[in-house]
């Protein structure tokens, strides 16, 4: 068998692997579980949409509901679809999951006194960075000014004192 021949063989097996490979990493996103709810009206099917969107799946922490193929938001997403026909409105449903799950349930969590931190965190850790960065340059300056700069009379008398101690 010649180079060439055992190369093109290498070849074919190397592209059968990747498309293998491709086919294997996408078949299972394809297969997703999608849940079908029956609403009575367009409004129903508006509000279990909007509560999917904005309520946080609790096992797979970073996804909504409607993203998460998890039991869990598919349990929730089947209690928010009871709720709804039942005629709850949005207020009284996410009461309901928040006296469930707390405020983690929600993607953009209330302003409490709990969670005073969440939201208000991110502006302190910048006006603290940006008090830092302003001591930090004002010693910058204070150095520069107890260091000025020698003239050029200065460093002529500073290379003879180096020559002749050297």
């Amino acid at each position: 068998m010649s180079f060439s021949s055992m190369y093109v063989s290498f070849m074919a097996s190397a592209r059968l692997i990747l498309l293998f490979a491709a086919y294997a990493t996408t078949v299972p996103m394809v297969h997703a579980q999608v849940d079908t709810f029956e609403f009575q009206t367009a409004e129903q099917q508006q509000r279990f949409r909007q509560l999917s969107d904005e309520l946080r799946c609790p096992m797979c922490q970073n996804t909504n509901l409607s993203g998460s193929s998890g039991g869990v938001a598919e349990d929730l997403r089947r209690e928010i679809h009871r709720m709804i026909l039942e005629g709850m409105t949005n207020t009284e449903i996410e009461r309901f999951m928040f006296e469930r799950y707390g405020d983690f349930i929600f993607y953009k969590p209330r302003l409490r006194m709990e969670t005073l931190f969440l939201w208000f965190g991110p502006l302190i850790f910048l006006l603290i960075g940006g008090a830092a960065a302003i001591v930090v340059s004002r010693k910058a300056g204070e150095t520069e000014k107890r260091n000025p700069r020698l003239d050029n009379t200065q460093r002529e008398k500073l290379q003879a004192l180096l020559k002749a101690k050297g």
